[in-house]
Protein backbone atom coordinates (compact mmCIF):
# COMPACT_ATOMS: atom_id res chain seq x y z
CA UNK A 1 0.00 0.00 0.00
CA UNK A 2 1.25 3.25 -0.77
CA UNK A 3 2.13 5.50 2.44
CA UNK A 4 -0.08 8.36 3.46
CA UNK A 5 3.25 10.68 4.19
CA UNK A 6 7.02 9.77 2.97
CA UNK A 7 9.95 11.91 3.20
CA UNK A 8 13.31 11.40 1.90
CA UNK A 9 16.68 13.48 3.06
CA UNK A 10 13.98 16.11 4.39
CA UNK A 11 15.73 18.91 5.09
CA UNK A 12 14.84 23.26 6.79
CA UNK A 13 17.61 25.56 7.05
CA UNK A 14 17.35 29.23 8.36
CA UNK A 15 20.21 30.71 7.04
CA UNK A 16 23.04 29.09 9.31
CA UNK A 17 20.10 27.29 11.52
CA UNK A 18 19.42 23.81 10.46
CA UNK A 19 15.77 23.03 11.97
CA UNK A 20 15.39 19.87 10.16
CA UNK A 21 17.91 17.63 8.66
CA UNK A 22 17.72 14.44 6.30
CA UNK A 23 14.79 13.26 7.63
CA UNK A 24 13.39 9.97 6.10
CA UNK A 25 9.47 9.70 7.68
CA UNK A 26 7.10 7.44 6.45
CA UNK A 27 3.54 6.72 7.99
CA UNK A 28 1.53 4.14 6.36
CA UNK A 29 -2.28 4.96 4.97
CA UNK A 30 -4.95 4.74 8.02
CA UNK A 31 -1.99 5.37 10.93
CA UNK A 32 -2.79 7.23 13.60
CA UNK A 33 0.64 8.81 14.09
CA UNK A 34 2.26 10.78 16.96
CA UNK A 35 5.14 12.62 15.97
CA UNK A 36 6.41 13.91 19.33
CA UNK A 37 9.92 16.11 20.37
CA UNK A 38 11.31 18.51 22.88
CA UNK A 39 10.78 22.43 22.42
CA UNK A 40 12.34 23.69 19.18
CA UNK A 41 13.00 20.24 18.14
CA UNK A 42 11.45 20.60 14.31
CA UNK A 43 8.30 19.25 14.97
CA UNK A 44 6.04 22.28 13.57
CA UNK A 45 8.37 23.15 11.19
CA UNK A 46 7.96 19.89 9.60
CA UNK A 47 4.07 20.28 9.30
CA UNK A 48 4.48 23.32 7.64
CA UNK A 49 6.49 21.38 4.85
CA UNK A 50 3.91 18.37 5.06
CA UNK A 51 1.32 20.48 4.53
CA UNK A 52 2.66 22.77 1.79
CA UNK A 53 3.34 25.62 4.06
CA UNK A 54 7.15 25.52 3.81
CA UNK A 55 9.32 24.80 1.35
CA UNK A 56 12.17 22.25 2.15
CA UNK A 57 15.24 23.92 2.02
CA UNK A 58 15.95 19.77 0.35
CA UNK A 59 14.94 16.10 -0.14
CA UNK A 60 11.49 14.92 -1.20
CA UNK A 61 8.09 14.96 0.25
CA UNK A 62 5.41 12.42 -1.10
CA UNK A 63 1.73 12.54 -0.23
CA UNK A 64 -0.64 10.08 -0.71
CA UNK A 65 2.06 9.04 -3.39
CA UNK A 66 2.27 11.49 -5.32
CA UNK A 67 5.22 14.46 -4.74
CA UNK A 68 3.76 17.88 -2.92
CA UNK A 69 6.07 20.40 -5.07
CA UNK A 70 4.50 18.69 -8.62
CA UNK A 71 1.15 18.46 -7.45
CA UNK A 72 0.55 20.98 -4.22
CA UNK A 73 -3.21 22.41 -5.48
CA UNK A 74 -4.17 19.01 -5.60
CA UNK A 75 -2.73 17.77 -2.71
CA UNK A 76 -4.02 20.45 -0.31
CA UNK A 77 -7.64 19.45 -1.38
CA UNK A 78 -6.85 16.39 0.43
CA UNK A 79 -5.48 17.11 3.49
CA UNK A 80 -6.85 19.49 6.48
CA UNK A 81 -4.64 21.10 8.94
CA UNK A 82 -4.99 22.22 12.37
CA UNK A 83 -2.05 24.70 12.85
CA UNK A 84 -0.21 25.72 16.13
CA UNK A 85 -1.68 29.44 15.61
CA UNK A 86 -5.13 28.05 13.99
CA UNK A 87 -4.90 31.28 11.62
CA UNK A 88 -8.83 31.88 12.00
CA UNK A 89 -10.30 35.15 10.71
CA UNK A 90 -11.74 36.51 13.46
CA UNK A 91 -13.93 39.28 11.80
CA UNK A 92 -16.61 36.29 10.96
CA UNK A 93 -18.87 34.32 12.28
CA UNK A 94 -18.52 30.67 12.91
CA UNK A 95 -20.64 29.60 10.43
CA UNK A 96 -19.59 32.05 7.75
CA UNK A 97 -16.21 30.85 8.42
CA UNK A 98 -16.79 27.14 7.86
CA UNK A 99 -19.14 28.36 4.42
CA UNK A 100 -15.80 30.06 3.04
CA UNK A 101 -13.57 27.21 3.77
CA UNK A 102 -16.13 24.86 2.54
CA UNK A 103 -16.33 26.51 -0.73
CA UNK A 104 -12.42 26.99 -0.50
CA UNK A 105 -12.23 23.18 -1.12
CA UNK A 106 -14.50 22.62 -3.48
CA UNK A 107 -17.56 21.87 -1.97
CA UNK A 108 -20.98 23.06 -3.43
CA UNK A 109 -23.14 25.84 -1.80
CA UNK A 110 -25.97 22.43 -0.49
CA UNK A 111 -23.18 20.25 0.58
CA UNK A 112 -21.18 23.00 2.67
CA UNK A 113 -24.65 24.29 4.10
CA UNK A 114 -25.13 20.61 5.05
CA UNK A 115 -21.63 20.14 6.92
CA UNK A 116 -21.31 23.51 8.56
CA UNK A 117 -24.91 22.77 10.94
CA UNK A 118 -23.40 19.56 11.42
CA UNK A 119 -20.35 20.62 12.68
CA UNK A 120 -21.22 23.54 14.68
CA UNK A 121 -23.71 21.08 16.70
CA UNK A 122 -21.26 18.28 17.13
CA UNK A 123 -18.87 21.37 18.09
CA UNK A 124 -21.37 22.54 20.50
CA UNK A 125 -20.74 26.11 19.16
CA UNK A 126 -24.75 26.18 17.08
CA UNK A 127 -25.54 28.66 19.65
CA UNK A 128 -22.60 30.79 19.30
CA UNK A 129 -24.21 31.66 15.67
CA UNK A 130 -24.36 36.04 16.22
CA UNK A 131 -20.69 35.81 18.25
CA UNK A 132 -17.80 36.65 15.95
CA UNK A 133 -14.63 34.10 16.26
CA UNK A 134 -12.39 37.48 18.10
CA UNK A 135 -14.79 36.78 21.24
CA UNK A 136 -14.28 32.90 21.27
CA UNK A 137 -12.61 31.22 23.76
CA UNK A 138 -9.68 29.87 22.97
CA UNK A 139 -11.29 26.30 23.81
CA UNK A 140 -13.99 27.43 21.50
CA UNK A 141 -11.35 28.67 18.82
CA UNK A 142 -9.57 25.70 18.72
CA UNK A 143 -12.61 23.48 18.01
CA UNK A 144 -13.76 25.78 15.30
CA UNK A 145 -10.40 24.63 13.30
CA UNK A 146 -10.50 21.54 14.07
CA UNK A 147 -14.34 21.90 12.26
CA UNK A 148 -13.07 23.45 8.95
CA UNK A 149 -9.84 20.92 8.82
CA UNK A 150 -12.70 18.48 8.11
CA UNK A 151 -14.97 20.11 6.56
CA UNK A 152 -14.09 18.96 2.99
CA UNK A 153 -13.57 14.81 4.45
CA UNK A 154 -9.88 15.06 4.25
CA UNK A 155 -7.51 11.98 3.96
CA UNK A 156 -4.61 13.14 5.86
CA UNK A 157 -5.16 15.33 9.32
CA UNK A 158 -2.27 17.04 10.44
CA UNK A 159 -3.34 18.25 14.23
CA UNK A 160 -0.73 20.23 15.84
CA UNK A 161 -1.90 20.30 19.56
CA UNK A 162 -5.35 19.92 18.79
CA UNK A 163 -6.48 19.80 22.48
CA UNK A 164 -4.87 22.69 24.44
CA UNK A 165 -6.99 24.67 25.93
CA UNK A 166 -10.09 22.24 25.20
CA UNK A 167 -11.84 21.09 28.05
CA UNK A 168 -12.54 17.49 29.14
CA UNK A 169 -15.83 17.04 28.24
CA UNK A 170 -15.09 18.61 24.60
CA UNK A 171 -11.95 16.91 24.18
CA UNK A 172 -13.52 13.60 24.67
CA UNK A 173 -15.95 14.25 21.67
CA UNK A 174 -12.80 15.24 19.73
CA UNK A 175 -11.51 11.85 20.44
CA UNK A 176 -14.18 10.18 19.20
CA UNK A 177 -14.25 12.07 16.09
CA UNK A 178 -11.00 10.79 15.40
CA UNK A 179 -10.96 7.39 16.14
CA UNK A 180 -14.01 7.40 13.68
CA UNK A 181 -12.28 8.45 10.85
CA UNK A 182 -9.24 6.24 11.27
CA UNK A 183 -11.92 3.86 11.05
CA UNK A 184 -12.95 5.45 7.71
CA UNK A 185 -9.02 5.08 6.53
CA UNK A 186 -7.84 8.33 6.99
CA UNK A 187 -4.55 9.16 8.38
CA UNK A 188 -3.95 11.37 11.21
CA UNK A 189 -0.53 13.04 12.11
CA UNK A 190 -0.47 14.48 15.81
CA UNK A 191 1.96 16.60 17.80
CA UNK A 192 1.23 17.47 21.39
CA UNK A 193 2.90 17.38 24.63
CA UNK A 194 0.59 15.93 26.50
CA UNK A 195 2.38 12.20 26.13
CA UNK A 196 -0.95 10.57 27.57
CA UNK A 197 -3.10 11.69 25.42
CA UNK A 198 -0.30 10.53 22.40
CA UNK A 199 -0.22 6.97 24.32
CA UNK A 200 -4.12 6.43 24.17
CA UNK A 201 -4.68 7.51 20.60
CA UNK A 202 -1.49 7.39 18.41
CA UNK A 203 -0.50 3.32 17.29
CA UNK A 204 2.93 4.58 15.73
CA UNK A 205 5.21 6.92 17.16
CA UNK A 206 7.72 9.26 15.23
CA UNK A 207 10.25 11.04 17.53
CA UNK A 208 12.50 14.01 16.44
CA UNK A 209 15.54 15.42 18.82
CA UNK A 210 17.59 18.68 17.19
CA UNK A 211 15.98 18.74 13.77
CA UNK A 212 16.68 14.48 13.31
CA UNK A 213 14.74 11.87 13.17
CA UNK A 214 15.72 9.91 16.68
CA UNK A 215 13.26 6.76 16.65
CA UNK A 216 10.28 5.53 14.68
CA UNK A 217 7.58 2.50 14.92
CA UNK A 218 5.10 1.41 16.76
CA UNK A 219 4.81 1.84 20.54
CA UNK A 220 5.32 -1.57 21.12
CA UNK A 221 8.26 -1.41 19.04
CA UNK A 222 9.90 1.32 20.77
CA UNK A 223 9.23 -0.26 23.90
CA UNK A 224 11.45 -3.02 23.28
CA UNK A 225 14.08 -0.75 22.03
CA UNK A 226 14.35 1.21 25.26
CA UNK A 227 13.27 -1.36 27.79
CA UNK A 228 16.47 -2.27 29.80
CA UNK A 229 18.29 -5.62 28.76
CA UNK A 230 17.10 -8.42 31.86
CA UNK A 231 20.15 -8.94 34.26
CA UNK A 232 20.82 -12.93 34.90
CA UNK A 233 17.98 -14.51 36.54
CA UNK A 234 15.62 -11.67 36.35
CA UNK A 235 13.90 -12.56 33.71
CA UNK A 236 10.77 -13.81 34.83
CA UNK A 237 10.81 -11.02 37.04
CA UNK A 238 10.97 -8.49 34.18
CA UNK A 239 7.81 -10.45 32.86
CA UNK A 240 5.80 -9.25 35.73
CA UNK A 241 6.88 -5.60 35.33
CA UNK A 242 4.49 -2.78 34.25
CA UNK A 243 5.44 -2.18 30.70
CA UNK A 244 7.33 1.39 30.25
CA UNK A 245 4.88 4.30 29.41
CA UNK A 246 5.40 6.61 26.45
CA UNK A 247 6.72 9.25 28.96
CA UNK A 248 9.62 6.59 29.81
CA UNK A 249 10.10 5.78 26.67
CA UNK A 250 10.41 8.91 25.23
CA UNK A 251 12.58 10.67 28.16
CA UNK A 252 14.94 7.38 27.25
CA UNK A 253 15.38 8.20 24.07
CA UNK A 254 16.19 11.78 24.07
CA UNK A 255 18.52 10.99 26.43
CA UNK A 256 17.01 11.83 29.93
CA UNK A 257 16.31 8.92 32.45
CA UNK A 258 13.22 6.94 33.41
CA UNK A 259 12.56 9.17 36.56
CA UNK A 260 12.96 12.43 34.80
CA UNK A 261 16.10 13.86 35.49
CA UNK A 262 18.01 14.99 32.49
CA UNK A 263 21.23 12.80 32.17
CA UNK A 264 23.48 15.68 30.99
CA UNK A 265 22.24 18.50 34.04
CA UNK A 266 25.42 19.74 36.10
CA UNK A 267 24.09 19.13 39.47
CA UNK A 268 25.03 22.49 40.33
CA UNK A 269 22.52 24.09 38.13
CA UNK A 270 19.54 25.03 40.03
CA UNK A 271 17.24 27.99 41.31
CA UNK A 272 18.97 29.35 44.46
CA UNK A 273 15.98 30.69 46.28
CA UNK A 274 13.95 27.70 45.64
CA UNK A 275 16.79 25.27 47.20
Amino acid sequence: MTPAIDTTLLTRRFGDFTAVENLNLTVEAGQFFGFLGPNGAGKSTTIKMLTGLLAPTSGTIRILGADLTQNSADLKRMIGVVPEGMALFGRLTASEYLRFVGRMYGLDRITTEQRTVELLDFMNLADEHKKLITDFSHGMQKKLALAAAVIHGPRILFLDEPFEGVDAIAAGTLKSMLQRMIARGATIFLTSHVLEIVERLCTHIGIIHRGQLVAQGSIEELRARSAPPPRPGEEALQQNTAPLTLEQIFLEIVGADRTGNLAAAPPEQELSWLS
